[in-house]
């Protein structure tokens, strides 16, 4: 866990609660963090998913990978030092999104289970719900895809430090939903997802 730097803080409370706010929106916040290789097709499903979510009244929001390292995260590289202080703050930041009462959909490679973890752990020690939805693809059918031609670059050895090829990925142990993208329609998908956020009472089925 990350060393609290700074001194003589103190976490302000409001008067309005998480349930408040929740209640405000017609829904429980929480965040979906799908996880899984380079092409496996993670933004894909989170922007079908937050467009049918938007369509039947819920708030949702993406935090994409290359998005948020074009922003707030681009001080950092693909080390894997970089890559857990990325996950970090990206947690952080789905906790204060999931406190207003938003669906977050969190789409990033997120290579390693420690990092993963570390997500989980932030959003249990705060009583928020963490839905770890891992994608898996097989990596030749992602190499097929290479939606933006980073294989071909990794093979060739233009990228460094690349999940599945010059670095590994941590597949989930115990994730919440595993969707085989290889084989699911992405209908089928975001059904899936959507079935698992009505089990578990965030939205109404």
């Amino acid at each position: 866990m990350t060393e609290q730097k700074a001194t003589n803080v103190t976490w302000h409370e409001g008067e309005v609660t998480r349930a408040e706010r929740g209640q405000l929106l017609g829904q429980k916040g929480a965040t979906i963090w799908f996880t899984g290789l380079s092409g496996s097709g993670k933004s894909t499903i989170a922007v079908a998913l937050e467009k049918v979510l938007h369509e039947r009244g819920h708030l949702a929001y993406r935090l994409d990978g290359d998005n948020i390292r074009l922003g707030i995260n681009k001080n950092l590289g693909f080390t894997a030092e970089d890559r857990a202080e990325n996950i970090r703050r990206i947690g952080e930041i789905a906790k204060l999104y999931v406190d207003t009462g938003v669906i977050v959909l969190s789409s990033f490679v997120s290579p390693y289970c420690a990092d993963r973890d570390v997500v989980r752990a932030l959003h249990a020690e705060a009583g928020m719900d963490f839905i770890e939805v891992y994608v898996e693809v097989p990596l030749e059918e992602a190499e097929k895809r290479d939606p933006k031609g980073l294989y071909k670059k990794a093979r060739a050895g233009l990228i460094k430090n690349f999940t599945g090829i010059s670095d590994p990925y941590e597949a989930p142990e115990a994730p919440e939903l595993v969707l085989h993208t290889a084989e699911m329609s992405l209908q089928q998908e975001v059904e899936a997802v959507l079935a698992l956020l009505a089990a578990r009472g965030i939205i109404k089925s």
